[in-house]
């Protein structure tokens, strides 16, 4: 994913933007979705707190991201 460079691969499909708000660093972790992965899926966002994602987040966006296929609105990855 060449357009991505802003972003840090975190796993599987799953990667992360920070964002810095007037008070806080915010983090988005999202998939690229689309026929050529042109649409980025927000699938969880949240205050940082420390260095590390906590695995329970990443977890969950990819609970959203399996869900968001299943029920057939992304029609899943097309090459």
């Amino acid at each position: 994913m060449d357009g991505l460079r802003a972003a840090r691969h975190l796993r599987g499909e799953i990667w992360e933007v920070r964002a810095t708000g007037e008070n806080r660093i915010y983090r988005v972790l999202f998939a690229a979705e689309g026929r050529f992965g042109q649409v980025l899926l927000s699938l969880e966002t949240f205050a940082k707190k420390s260095q590390k994602t906590p695995p329970g987040k990443v977890a969950l966006a990819e609970r959203r991201l399996r869900e968001w296929r299943a029920r057939g609105v992304a029609g899943g990855r097309e090459s």
